[in-house]
């Protein structure tokens, strides 16, 4: 079996159905959905709809800084004043319904061996980065998960770790990895949403239980549509930059 991963997907209609549909491609049955389906983008309640409707069919999602922050929880330090604008404009966004799917989310769903969070393992509600070998290395003592895959880092990365030491491995988009055996792994698939590695092509991974391997992937979209309809939807115009420079 094939699991879906999709991390940071900040109401970005077009990237979302673009990576589904390549995931899907690929022979995914499930999908997992890593946090911040909403923020910065110009479709927060199609995302949330769509994200609910695979919740319902067998699909993980857990809450990540921005939905906490949509339904009046706690982000995680202070937003900028843009990114606060963009919270507050979501939230009138999104029904009851949709408010209270969010507020339900869980901050860590482990399956197997498998973990699935949004920002860190050692304090998921603080929203700390896992953006060096150090921080993954702590992120992965805190579980004895033996795969961890989390998102808020906008760019793809996976780290493995034996004993207390992690090394960063930079994997090449389409290209499965094996992760087996006595290696244990940190993945982070990258921003289906937001891209923020200078290449605006969404992000998402696959990982196959049954042969323990794991593939990033980058798909193409139309992120100008995307960038329009944020400008249109009259949301910081910096939201809508990002997307066409993938910055």
């Amino acid at each position: 079996m094939r699991i879906g991963l999709l991390a940071d997907l900040h109401a970005n209609r077009e990237a979302t159905e673009a990576c589904v549909d390549a995931l899907r491609d690929a022979g995914c049955a499930r999908l997992v959905f890593l946090g911040d389906l909403v923020g910065y983008g110009a479709d927060p309640a199609w995302v949330v709809d769509f994200v609910r409707g695979e919740v319902g069919s067998g699909a993980v999602a857990v809450l990540g800084n921005h939905d906490a922050a949509a339904v009046g929880g706690v982000g995680g330090g202070t937003m900028h004043a843009q990114t606060e604008a963009a919270i507050a404009w979501t939230s009138r966004q999104l029904d009851d319904g949709q408010h209270a799917f969010l507020a339900a989310l869980p901050l860590r769903v482990r399956e197997d061996d498998r973990l699935y969070v949004h920002a860190n393992a050692w304090a998921p509600e603080g929203w700390a980065y896992v953006g060096t070998a150090l921080s993954a290395a702590r992120s992965l003592a805190a579980t004895d998960a033996r795969l961890t895959f989390c998102g808020h880092v906008h760019e793809p990365a996976l780290y493995h770790a034996q004993q207390a030491t992690a090394h960063h491995f930079a994997p090449t988009p389409g290209v499965p990895i094996p992760v087996s055996g006595t290696r244990r792994w940190l993945a982070i698939p990258g921003s289906c949403g937001q891209p923020r590695d200078h290449n605006p092509a969404a992000a998402c991974a696959w990982f196959d239980v049954d042969t323990a391997s794991l593939a990033f992937l980058r798909v193409p979209y139309d992120h100008e549509r995307a960038a329009a309809k944020i400008r249109a939807a009259g949301l910081p115009t910096a939201f809508a930059d990002r997307l066409l420079a993938g910055t």
